[in-house]
């Protein structure tokens, strides 16, 4: 898959801005990074939006910074100029594409029934935008198509929100989500940025959905863990669990057999997604210790931070 559309599913919320002053460009890139999505699909329904994607660019050279609702040639060329790195089109348009597709211009164009998916693939694309999602079957439609063509992923825009993002995301053909609720119009004209980028922080918060996991004690040995599970068990009437490493009284409290990680022992935070966690949270500063990963069928399903917490070490696990 392109690097490109592989940085969009690891964020995975695409705000859908439209902009009527560029001037507003820079302060709403700032609010959305500041939020935790340094993305942004800039529409092209407005005069406004050829100079906005040039200066959130210019201001912020690592965000990425798309343009939406391309229905031309000519805009593909004025966005890419601007700084656009990628091209997003409400519908599928051939002549579009082929200009894209021939001028490694990453393309995520509309489809939404079988015929625009294979004339997507007849072109080696390998993610569409479905739009608009609600009004179009949503999950469900998505999940139809999705049976026939394996290979294809999906981008939903169009009446997606808190209310249902991670009914979505749920589903691992969905690349990730385009809303606008976090940059709603009327927010970007009343110039109130900050409400954008509380916004912003609610919708990363909903979409990754931490909580937490269970609480991890460093016992001295395989006695020392079985008492101490015990002792949870038989005051809170919880159940004994024995594994290879440790021993768990219900699910929130795991004893170590042996000191592990932490020198108080550690700390399990679950989410959604722990791959856009992770993205999330390197974003923040957090460096992540590789060595700890763990994987089932191939995807990262546990990973400790490098750092410790009052003397825990914290990792994250996949719900």
């Amino acid at each position: 898959m392109n690097k490109v559309l592989e940085d969009i599913q690891k964020i995975g919320i695409v705000p859908v801005v439209v902009l009527d002053d560029a001037a507003d460009a820079v302060p709403l890139a700032k609010a959305l990074i500041e939020g935790g999505l340094p993305l942004a699909e800039v529409t092209f329904r407005t005069a406004a939006a050829e100079e906005s994607i040039q200066k959130m660019t210019e201001a912020f050279p690592d965000m990425l910074v798309g343009a939406g609702t391309v229905l031309t040639i000519e805009n593909v060329k004025k966005a890419v100029a601007a700084g656009a790195k990628f091209i997003v089109s409400p519908g599928f348009n051939p002549t579009v594409v082929k200009y894209c597709v021939e001028n490694n211009i990453p393309i995520t164009p509309g489809a939404s029934n079988p015929s625009d998916i294979e004339r997507a693939l007849e072109f080696g694309l390998e993610v569409v935008k479905f739009f608009p999602a609600e009004a179009s079957g949503g999950l469900n439609m998505i999940k139809s198509l999705a049976a026939p063509y394996t290979t294809v992923k999906f981008m939903p825009t169009g009446g997606i929100g808190a209310h249902n993002i991670n009914d979505y995301l749920a589903f691992d053909k969905i690349l990730a989500c385009g809303g606008s609720w976090m940059v709603k119009g009327e927010l970007v004209k009343a110039k109130d940025f900050a409400k954008i980028t509380e916004l912003t922080k609610e919708a990363v918060m909903t979409m990754l959905g931490f909580e937490l996991g269970h609480l991890g004690i460093n016992c001295n040995d395989e006695k020392e863990a079985s008492d101490t599970a015990s002792s949870f068990s038989s005051l809170f009437g919880f159940e004994n669990k024995e594994g290879t490493s440790s021993v768990f009284a219900g699910t929130a409290i795991e004893a170590m057999k042996s000191p592990y990680l932490g020198a108080k022992g550690h700390i399990a935070i679950k989410t959604n997604s722990l791959n856009r966690a992770v993205n999330y949270l390197e974003t923040q500063g957090v460096e992540f210790d590789q060595s700890t990963g763990k994987y089932k069928n191939d995807k990262l399903v546990a990973i400790y931070m490098k750092k410790e917490i009052g003397g825990f070490a914290i990792h994250l696990l996949q719900k």
